[in-house]
């Protein structure tokens, strides 16, 4: 790999030229690919490979998966590398609490965060970038989350309606990229010696948000895919210095190095971040750090709750309460949903601890439903994908053909004894949508930009 010759030198300095020769070898070494399991689907997946675990994350393996699958389309399993995957890892929620992943897209992370929360508490996912935002809320809704809002705003506006309010917060920082530069090459063309400088300047920024969002005792997860000490231990070492957080170990498994402070400050804690070097671990390069936010006696700041978060949302009519309630009854058994409100004729299902989130721009509120349209109530995609095939009265059982003919958009043809109504869609004992029987054929609800053929 062609890398700048301002980059090579760079590393050679820090780390010396026999180590950084090493170092700069593995940049023409292949990508190793890895995916984890999705814990939300009460069926995993049966056609993979899973020979080849990895040590390091509970729902990780090594080796390729196709987006063109069941087990992809369905949530199943997602693609993920996997160094990245210990990020995840690291932050680990526990069930029941409310945390925030602030710099969110596309959703590996998120996901991860979700696995572990189990549709509990509450997970608030942020990406300031609109068109990332969209890709985020698809995996999202792929991999089954109910208990997750995903939002579109700056890291003030959270910070100034949200203060004090998480207890774990993610930051993935937007960085430089240099450990991307394998899998990613065109990478390489925005690197420049002051590159890794100016991320940093921005992380400092996000970070200093981010900060106010968290409860006093409350943990934060910073994570880069880059080397550039600037943007590593020289964060960590400006937000102990700045703001009185504790650097806490982080398990190392087998190629994970320390933390280095004399790249920084030369505080010894450092050592406990983790730095992932692709010529020492089986992954692209990362850098992991967990910090604990001092404690203080100020009395906690309660947020107001979801009641008037805007004058676009509000209850469910009589009329659409009894619209929904006619699909629920013929169709769902033995579900749970969480508040049900209305957003431009969407019914949602909101965590019951929704904060009030005046001003955040919101992209998904909680679970869509489905949509109110001409006295109907229409089920939608990602109702279909968090549901469990034993939570519907009324279910299909596809098999591969007919499963391709459903995520291409094509109608296709089922037992004329069926009675008119909606189904939910399995196979491979994954739920995969919704089609509306209509005299033996199945009528197509696969959304039109998500549709792709074999």
């Amino acid at each position: 790999m062609n890398l700048p010759t301002d980059f090579v030198n760079k590393y050679q300095q820090l780390m010396g030229k026999v180590k950084a020769d090493q170092f700069i070898a593995s940049f023409d070494e292949p990508t190793t690919p890895g995916f984890r399991l999705n814990p939300l689907k009460a069926s995993q997946p049966t056609d993979l490979d899973l020979s080849a675990p990895t040590e390091h994350c509970q729902f990780g393996y090594h080796g390729q998966v196709s987006g063109k699958t069941v087990d992809h389309q369905s949530g199943a399993v997602y693609s993920q590398e996997p160094s990245a995957m210990y990020v995840g890892e690291v932050a680990h929620p526990n069930q029941g609490e409310k945390v925030l992943d602030l710099c969110a897209a596309p959703g590996g992370k998120t996901t991860h965060l979700g696995s572990y929360l189990e549709n509990s508490g509450l997970l608030v996912a942020n990406e300031i970038d609109s068109k990332r935002a969209k890709a985020l809320v698809e995996n999202v809704e792929r991999f089954g989350m109910t208990n997750t809002i995903v939002t579109n705003t700056d890291p003030d506006h959270l910070a100034d309606q949200l203060l004090e309010f998480f207890d774990r917060i993610l930051v993935d920082a937007p960085c430089s990229g240099e450990g991307m530069f394998r899998k990613d090459p065109d990478a390489i063309q925005y690197w420049s010696l002051d590159y890794p400088v100016e991320c940093a300047t921005r992380q400092r920024v996000i970070l200093a948000q981010a900060v106010k969002n968290l409860k006093p005792g409350g943990e934060l997860i910073y994570s880069t895919c880059t080397f550039a000490p600037e943007e590593d231990e020289q964060i960590i070492a400006w937000l102990v210095d700045t703001y009185g957080f504790e650097i806490q170990p982080i398990k190392k498994f087998a190629g994970m190095d320390d933390g280095q402070p004399d790249w920084a400050n030369g505080n010894q804690d450092l050592t406990n971040c983790v730095r992932i070097f692709p010529h020492h671990f089986n992954g692209e390069g990362h850098f992991i750090a967990k910090l604990k936010k001092p404690a203080n006696s100020e009395e906690e700041k309660e947020p107001r709750r979801f009641r008037g978060i805007s004058r676009n949302i509000e209850m469910p009519s009589k009329e659409q309460n009894q619209l929904f309630n006619e699909f629920a009854k013929t169709t769902l058994k033995n579900v749970h949903f969480d508040k049900l409100v209305v957003f431009k004729d969407h019914l949602y299902s909101v965590p019951e601890n929704t904060p009030n989130l005046s001003g955040v721009k919101i992209v998904r509120l909680g679970l869509e439903m489905g949509t109110f349209k001409k006295n109907r109530f229409k089920p939608s995609y990602g109702l279909a994908l968090a549901l469990h095939s034993d939570q519907v009265t009324q279910k299909i059982t596809i098999d591969q053909a007919d499963w391709q003919k459903y995520v291409h958009g094509d109608t296709f043809q089922v037992s004329t004894k069926l009675k008119k109504g909606w189904y939910l869609l399995v196979c491979q004992q994954q739920p995969v949508g919704f089609v509306k029987v209509v005299n033996g054929t199945a009528k197509n609800f696969f959304p039109k930009g998500l549709r792709f053929a074999m």
